[in-house]
C-alpha cells in the first residue's frame, strides 16, 4: 500500500454498552429535529428579511416558536387519502422518504475518533458508528430516500403527482452520478470511504483546497439532490400545484417536509465531513489554541459549519428563480457529469505521480500540458466543425404544424412553427378606422355632402 494512503483505524468502533449506544442514537436523532426546527423559522426569517417584510413573530419571543406551531397544526389537520389512491403506497410512501433522511447521520463524526469525552463514566467516541464503506452507505440510504417520493407520486392517483414523482427520478439520477464522482475524487485522496479516516486526513488541509472543483460540483448536486430552489422541479407549484405532495395532508405531508429538511441537514454533514474538515477548527482557531479539537469543542465547530451551508440553502432560495426542466437536465448531464470525470481523472493523474515520488513541479507541468493539449484539440476541432458548415448549403427547415394532432405541440430541434400573423400597429389601425372626423371617403370638403342631399 502507498505511503500516502491513510490506514483505517476502525477499532474504536463497536464496543460501546447498549445504553450508550441507545443515548448516542437518541442524540442524532435530537440533533436532525432540534437543527430542522431551528432552519425552518431560520429561513422564513431570512427570506423575510431579503423580500424586506417581516416574517414570522406571533409564535414565542420573536416568532422562534413558529415551525414548533406549524408542526401541531399539521398534525391535527384532517387526514385525507384520495379515492384513486393505492391505500397501502400512499401511506408508506412518507414513511420510506422520511426514515433514510434520519439514517446517513450515524456515520457523521462530530468528534475525534478517541476516547475524547465521557458520558456517564464512559470514556467514548463522538460519533455513533463507522464503516470502511461508510460514504457508500450514505449514497445508498440516500438514494432509497427518493423512492419514498416517486411512489408518493405514483400511488396518488392524479396526473400532477405522477409528473412531480417521475421529476424527482430523473433529477436523482443526473444529480447522484456527478455526485459520486465528486465522491470518488475524495477517495483518492485520502484513501479510504471511512467518515473518521476522511477527516483525519485533513488535518494539514482541508479538501475544499486541494480538491475544489469536487467541492462545487458537490455543492450543485446536493442542492440538486434535495430538490430545493433553484432545483425544486419536483414540487414546483407553478406548473405541478404542489408536485408529488399535492395530494398529502395532515401528518404525511408533514413527514415529507420533514425529511426535506432532514436531507439538507445531512448533506450538509456530509459536506463538512468531506471537505470542510469535519469536526476540526478552523485554521485562525487552531493555530493558537491546542484544546480547540479535543473535548467537546469539535462539536461546535461541527454545528456551525453545517448552519452555515444551511444558510447558503436559504440564500439561494432567496436570490435564484426556478430554472426550467430542460436546463435542469442540461446541467446535470452536459455540465457536471462530463466536467466530475473529467476533474477525476485529473486527480487520479496527480495521485499516481505522488505516488510515483515525482516532484511538484514536474506534476505541475504534466498536467499543465495535458489541460493545454485538451484546449488546442478542442479548438482545431471547433475551428474545423465552423469551417465544415460554412460549407454546407442551409437546409430547409422541416414543415411543422404544431395542431396535427388536435392539441398544440412544441417543435422538435430542426422544426420551425409558422409564421405568426402579427397585430397591426396602433398607427395604422388608427388610419384604417371607419368615421371620425377626418374621414374624407365621400370626397366631399366638410364631410356633410352626402348627408344634406
Amino acid at each position: 500500500m502507498s505511503p500516502y494512503l491513510a490506514a483505517e483505524d476502525l477499532s474504536m468502533f463497536g464496543h460501546d454498552p447498549w445504553w450508550l449506544v441507545v443515548i448516542k442514537a437518541v442524540f442524532c436523532f435530537a440533533f436532525l429535529m432540534v437543527t430542522v426546527l431551528f432552519s425552518i423559522v431560520w429561513e422564513r426569517k431570512v427570506v423575510a428579511w431579503m423580500q424586506l417584510r417581516i416574517g414570522p413573530n406571533r409564535h414565542g419571543p420573536w416568532g422562534m416558536l413558529q415551525s414548533l406551531a406549524d408542526g401541531i397544526k399539521l398534525m391535527l389537520k384532517e387526514d385525507v387519502i384520495v379515492k384513486r389512491a393505492d391505500k397501502v403506497v400512499y401511506v408508506l410512501a412518507p414513511i420510506v422518504a422520511a426514515i433514510p433522511a434520519f439514517m446517513a447521520i450515524a456515520v457523521i463524526p462530530f468528534g475525534p475518533a478517541g476516547n475524547e469525552i465521557s458520558i456517564f463514566g464512559q470514556r467514548t467516541t463522538m460519533q455513533l458508528t463507522d464503516l470502511p464503506i461508510a460514504m457508500l452507505y450514505i449514497l445508498a440510504v440516500a438514494s432509497v430516500g427518493i423512492y419514498g417520493i416517486v411512489l408518493a407520486g405514483w400511488s396518488s392517483g392524479s396526473t400532477y403527482p405522477l409528473l412531480g414523482g417521475l421529476r424527482s427520478c430523473a433529477q436523482m439520477i443526473s444529480y447522484e452520478i456527478a455526485m459520486g464522482a465528486a465522491f470518488a475524487s475524495v477517495f483518492l485522496y485520502s484513501g479510504s470511504m471511512s467518515t473518521s479516516a476522511i477527516v483525519e486526513a485533513q488535518a494539514d488541509r482541508w479538501y475544499i483546497i486541494l480538491l475544489p472543483v469536487s467541492f462545487i460540483i458537490y455543492i450543485v448536486t446536493m442542492v440538486g439532490e434535495t430538490n430545493r430552489a433553484p432545483f425544486d422541479m419536483p414540487e414546483s407549484e407553478g406548473d405541478l400545484v404542489g408536485g408529488f405532495n399535492t395530494e398529502y395532508s395532515s401528518i404525511k405531508f408533514a413527514m415529507f417536509m420533514l425529511a426535506e429538511y432532514v436531507n439538507m441537514v445531512t448533506v450538509s454533514a456530509v459536506s463538512v465531513t468531506l471537505f470542510l474538515g469535519g469536526w476540526r477548527a478552523p485554521w485562525p482557531v487552531s493555530t493558537f489554541w491546542e484544546g480547540a479539537n479535543h473535548g467537546w469543542w469539535p462539536m461546535l465547530w461541527f454545528t456551525v459549519k453545517v448552519q452555515l451551508l444551511l444558510f447558503f440553502f436559504i440564500w439561494l432560495r432567496g436570490t435564484l428563480p426556478r430554472v426550467r426542466y430542460d436546463q435542469l437536465m442540461k446541467l446535470g448531464w452536459k455540465v457536471l457529469i462530463p466536467v466530475s470525470v473529467v476533474w477525476l481523472m485529473l486527480v487520479a493523474t496527480v495521485r499516481t505521480l505522488r505516488n510515483e515520488n515525482y516532484d511538484f513541479a514536474d506534476i505541475a507541468l504534466y498536467v499543465g500540458g495535458g489541460v493545454i493539449a485538451l484546449l488546442l484539440l478542442s479548438f482545431v476541432a471547433d475551428f474545423l466543425r465552423d469551417r465544415g458548415q460554412e460549407r454546407e448549403a442551409p437546409a430547409e427547415p422541416a414543415a411543422f404544424d404544431p395542431m396535427a394532432g388536435g392539441f398544440p405541440v412544441p417543435p422538435m430541434p430542426g422544426q420551425e412553427l409558422p409564421p405568426v400573423p402579427r397585430r397591426r400597429s396602433r398607427r395604422e389601425r388608427e388610419l384604417i378606422v371607419s368615421g371620425g372626423p377626418d374621414t374624407h371617403s365621400d370626397g366631399s370638403p366638410d364631410g356633410k355632402e352626402a348627408s344634406d342631399g
